[in-house]
């Protein structure tokens, strides 16, 4: 007996969550509001650590030394497409060797491209390409136009 009444108790309570949702079923569809759909196309900039960013003001581009970021990033556009900011990339001359080299800053800006779906979450795009531009002085050996390719 002790069975059939937790049977029925649970039944009861599951058809009491549930009615709920069935009788909102087939009311009207509810519209997302344009800017919560706009925030889920938009492409993300997955940081070192594997975690989503949207106009962050710092990203480290050398994960696994520390060597270079990007810090004061501003960011003027942030589409479906591209991103663009302006900021400073901040790198390590490894003079003699990196443990005791000094860092120095240079004005960058920085153009995030290429959105691809992210295999880690492949509901969520992520933009794949990083290119930076320096407009005056750069890193020893850098281009003026430098081109990475983002983790996925």
């Amino acid at each position: 007996m002790y069975k059939h009444t937790m049977v029925g108790i649970v039944t009861l309570c599951a058809a009491a969550l549930l009615g709920p949702a069935v009788a909102t079923s087939s009311a009207a569809p509810t519209t997302v509001p344009v800017t919560a759909h706009r925030q889920l196309q938009d492409p993300v900039l997955v940081d070192c650590l594997w975690h989503p960013e949207v106009r962050p003001t710092d990203f480290m581009l050398a994960c696994g030394d520390g060597n270079s970021r990007l810090t004061s990033l501003r960011w003027t556009d942030w589409n479906t497409n591209s991103a663009t900011a302006t900021g400073v990339n901040v790198v390590n001359d490894c003079k003699p060797y990196c443990a005791v080299g000094k860092f120095h800053s240079f004005p960058v800006t920085v153009r995030l491209d290429t959105p691809q779906t992210w295999k880690r979450h492949p509901q969520v795009r992520q933009y794949t390409e990083i290119i930076l531009t320096y407009p005056g002085a750069r890193p020893d050996k850098f281009q003026h136009t430098v081109t990475y390719p983002l983790w996925n």
